[in-house]
């Protein structure tokens, strides 16, 4: 048969058959038994081909054994019979600043349906739409104004811009580019593939919402427009590279197969709750069916979740304010002993545990561990809080240790207080130089790694964990300069996200700009950052706030950060 090759059905050409409704095939489907009921229709005694049934089955990859029921050999988002991630659509995102203004609709029309025009190409239509763009009317912004960064070659001036680059030939200003974000993301990827460490994005979040943006999409719209997004934004990202989005509940569920499908699995890291801030609704008030709102979510993957390190970040939390609730619960602040008096500690004995670590014990004599109300009477201190401002690096916490390294040292020594020294061979600490102390069977945890002091206060550092209910949002409406009244991020969460992920000088990509938070936060850090946005927001735009910032603002983390 023609769709035979050595033996083999060649499924390309067996598809192209049936479409054409070849006649050989044809007469061999209905030679089979089988095959005549499940693919033809007897319609008053006629035969006729069901060539889409045919081709549904055709397609797939695998099928049962011994039976006609087809069946996908993944799961994944689907429309139709189709997968999104397999779908060749294209969906474009045409705000009517950029495309089209209809008779009578003026800017200030915001609650117009048709304000978003959210056109899906097929592949036969796309042609060309992804290959490099040239970027016009380039203009340098610094605190002096604005400069022209084209080109003078003798009398003609060339229009492409001359950007400052290093000795790689990588381009180090930072860029605000405005255009449609498909069109963009493809047309930085000759000079950017691979070397964004932190792409952030805060998108239309697809609900019914009556807001500066009118972000509506039919689901599989809004899907097939994220995925075209999302794969050449991997594509961006640096090996360790990282990518944080910011949904809602309306989405988050889609969004994270979505992203399983695009990034993998095994690059998942977090979804992180955001608590945004307090209801001032009135109790028995609004929506009778929902839970008041008062969380948002990021969804935070890798490109290589192996080779991402992520920095050390800690939540902070007045050290007064946990004893307080602590008693409240009857219970005793776990730091409740003082090191009051040390003596002399030399090595002991030495040991290999299972891990080929070479261990050193140390002996230590004359050490005395006081309660800290002990410490108080007799050092006449009424302020329990004075004691962990001045003695921090004195209070201790036991905990009764279980690690099988713990066992081996018991086995050879046998006194109140004592520690060890080795270099871890792998994990987190490898090749560090590590040291840890013992009091009898509990192991013994000093405040001072835990606190941190800043103007007279002390905080009990914590480390980061997937709930963030400390991140400040009343007043941020009008902060850096400009005023948005729904969408806006707090820059103590870019930042906080900006500290996780990225080192000075890194890249930072946001394609979903709004008013700038994300390159403003980066701009404060000392992070190179690309941004791009297809909206005009007048004096609320990403431009003025920057120009606020390199002209010296102090509203958001500017303070904190110099």
């Amino acid at each position: 048969m023609k769709g035979l090759c050595e033996g083999e059905i060649l499924k390309n050409k067996v598809i192209e058959l049936a479409l054409k409704l070849d006649k050989d095939l044809i007469k061999l489907l209905l030679s089979d038994k089988k095959m005549k009921e499940v693919f033809f229709v007897n319609v008053d005694g006629v035969l006729v081909f069901d060539k889409d049934k045919f081709i549904k089955f055709a397609s797939n990859k695998q099928f049962l054994p011994d039976s006609y029921t087809a069946f996908k050999n993944k799961i994944g988002l689907t429309i139709g019979d189709e997968f999104i991630s397999e779908k060749k659509d294209v969906v474009l995102f045409w705000p009517y600043k950029d495309c089209v203004l209809e008779v009578g609709m003026t800017k200030e029309d915001q609650k117009r349906d048709e304000i978003f025009w959210n056109e899906i190409l097929a592949p036969d239509k796309i042609s060309r739409l992804f290959d490099p763009k040239v970027f016009t009317n380039a203009k340098r912004i610094d605190k002096n104004g604005e400069h022209s960064v084209v080109s003078l070659r003798g009398a003609e001036r060339r229009s492409n811009p001359v950007f400052k680059t290093n000795e790689n030939g990588d381009i180090k200003d930072n860029l605000i580019i405005k255009g449609n974000n498909l069109l963009v993301l493809h047309s930085l990827k000759k000079r950017f593939a691979g070397k964004v460490k932190l792409i952030y994005i805060d998108p239309l979040y697809n609900r019914e919402a009556d807001t500066f943006y009118n972000d509506s999409f039919k689901h599989s719209s809004w899907l097939t427009f994220m995925k075209n997004r999302l794969e050449v934004a991997r594509d961006l990202l640096r090996e360790d590279g990282v990518i944080f989005i910011s949904i809602d509940d309306s989405e988050q569920a889609y969004l994270k197969v979505l992203l399983d499908e695009i990034f993998g699995r095994e690059n998942f890291i977090n979804v992180i709750s955001i608590k945004t801030g307090e209801s001032l609704r009135a109790i028995g008030g609004g929506e009778s069916t929902k839970l008041r709102k008062k969380a948002e979510f990021i969804t935070f993957y890798a490109k290589n979740k192996k080779a991402f390190i992520p920095n050390p970040v800690y939540e902070l939390t007045p050290l007064e304010e946990i004893i307080w609730f602590k008693k409240q619960e009857g219970k005793n602040f776990e730091y409740n002993h003082v090191l009051v008096s040390e003596g002399t500690e030399e090595p002991f004995d030495k040991f290999i545990d299972g891990y080929g670590n070479e261990v050193t014990i140390f002996k230590h004599t004359g050490y005395i561990i006081k309660s800290v109300n002990d410490f108080m009477k007799e050092n006449n201190i009424e302020n329990e809080m004075e004691v962990y401002k001045k003695f921090n690096d004195k209070i201790i916490r036991l905990v009764l240790s279980e690690s099988s390294i713990l066992e081996k040292v018991q086995e050879k020594i046998d006194q109140g207080f004592y520690s060890i020294e080795y270099i871890p061979r792998s994990g987190k600490e490898k090749g560090r130089l590590t040291k840890r102390f013992f009091y009898k069977q509990n192991e013994v945890i000093f405040l001072s790694g835990t606190v941190e002091k800043m103007n007279d206060t002390v905080y009990h550092k914590e480390k980061l964990s997937n709930l963030w209910i400390d991140i400040p949002w009343q007043g941020i409406m009008n902060k850096g300069g400009v005023t948005l009244r729904y969408g806006k991020k707090a820059e103590k969460l870019l930042q906080r996200i900006i500290e996780i992920s990225t080192n000075k000088d890194d890249l930072v990509l946001d394609f979903f700009i709004g008013t700038g938070t994300t390159c403003v936060v980066a701009h404060k850090m000392g992070r190179h950052y690309i941004r791009i946005e297809q909206l005009d927001y007048d004096e609320n735009s990403a431009v003025v706030k920057l120009k606020n910032v390199i002209n010296d603002e102090q509203t958001g983390i500017s303070r904190e950060v110099g």
